[in-house]
């Protein structure tokens, strides 16, 4: 993902997240699960998964 972002400095921080783990594949899972998860009237067209606890 780092290679996607053009300003150099936004993509220091995501090398930086990455190399303090990420986020656990399991946490991605349960997001997965509940999009899949809603009733067939509900659609879920976008999610933004990001951490809650970096700086900003």
């Amino acid at each position: 993902m780092p290679a996607s972002v053009t300003e150099a400095d936004v993509a220091e921080g995501v090398r930086g997240t990455l190399r303090q783990g990420g986020h656990p594949a399991d946490s991605f899972a349960g997001t997965v699960v509940f999009a899949m998860s809603r009733p067939d009237e509900v659609d879920i067209n976008e999610i933004l998964f990001r951490p809650t606890a970096q700086e900003y």
